[in-house]
């Protein structure tokens, strides 16, 4: 399988072609996937459209290894979890396709990285193993090739000082963190950014009350002195990233895409401007799954961006438990 050509799709065509030509191989190559498709009577001679593709539960990255290869793995990315919990799996076999995938969709939407000084405040994601968030940060730091670029474990007064001179210089900055990380930062200083991006990656990881996306923004805005919080919607499970320049309205690169599905029936794609399950097709998933109903719940907008509302409860999660192997 060529997994080299979905970074020339240009088109809604050529991704659907790419995307039935992905299901038969996978079809065929994954066993995992598979055994969920043959439970749902789905045959590649039953699926013309996208809408006919069966998405593979998130959850089965947490008890099956879902790969579509037999290749070597080089490295195994996990979710966070909190202690003794089961957490996801993600097996990769070839990194240069990940990095193919970030690189790109970040210059598809930002340009070129080497023009920003690459600023992370990542802690929660750093004091574990095996976090892809990490994996594609410290890409991108390298990358840039500023001297001021780098992680920012718990120093605040470090990073404050470092904001304060990358804007007295003019420096297009990127500051990505974690939500809970942001707002120490903004309790910690007051900032008037004029040359920096703020890209919040979501999550309080237990650290803070949860918070709704406006009222996070609001907050962050405020602190920040900006007018806009730009926002990265990645997992464990995907290697391509949608990314949201304000309003927490998500748009894909060309190789990714988004559908929803009906929360009360999961085999059911539900049109534009209906709320339900998020499903993603990440087209750069070749080894592994391209095709995941995620525990997510959105919209997809006539525009056809799309907005994460909230998450299932696990009460709430229907047609996910199909099949025990």
């Amino acid at each position: 399988m060529d997994n080299r050509s979905i970074f020339d799709i240009n088109s809604e065509a050529a991704f659907t072609k790419k995307a039935l030509e992905l299901f038969k191989f996978q079809f065929e190559e994954n066993p995992v996937y598979r055994s969920f498709c043959d439970l749902l009577y789905k045959h590649p001679s039953a699926v013309q459209k996208l809408e006919d593709i069966p998405f593979l539960p998130i959850e089965f990255f947490k008890t099956h290894k879902v790969l579509s290869t037999k290749k070597e793995i080089q490295q195994t990315f996990t979710s966070s979890g909190t202690s003794g919990s089961v957490v996801s799996q993600h097996h990769v076999a070839d990194l240069n396709h990940y990095k193919t995938s970030f690189q790109k969709g970040f210059a598809h939407f930002y340009g070129r990285i080497e023009d920003y000084a690459v600023l992370a405040l990542l802690p929660s994601y750093l004091e574990r193993e095996g976090s892809s968030l990490v994996y594609m940060v410290e890409d991108m730091i390298q990358e840039s090739k500023h001297p001021k670029s780098g992680f920012y474990l718990d120093d605040l007064d470090a990073l404050k000082q470092t904001l304060l001179a990358l804007e007295k210089s003019g420096q297009k900055t990127l500051l990505i963190g974690v939500s809970y990380a942001l707002l120490d930062l903004v309790e910690f200083h007051q900032f008037e950014l004029k040359h920096t991006i703020i890209m919040e990656t979501g999550g309080m990881k237990g650290r803070r009350k949860e918070l709704i996306k406006s009222e996070l923004h609001s907050i962050l805005k405020k602190g920040f002195g900006i007018n806009t919080i730009h926002s990265e919607y990645g997992m464990t499970e995907l290697l391509a990233q949608a990314y949201s320049k304000g309003d927490g309205l998500f748009s894909t690169p060309p190789w990714m895409n988004v559908l929803i599905r009906d929360p009360e029936d999961a085999l059911t794609i539900l049109p534009k401007g209906r709320s339900g399950g998020i499903n993603i097709i990440d087209l750069a998933n070749v080894h592994s799954c391209a095709f995941i109903a995620t525990q997510d719940l959105g919209k997809i907008h006539a525009n056809g961006t799309f907005e994460v509302l909230g998450r299932f409860d696990q009460s709430d999660i229907r047609g996910c438990n199909l099949m025990v192997l």
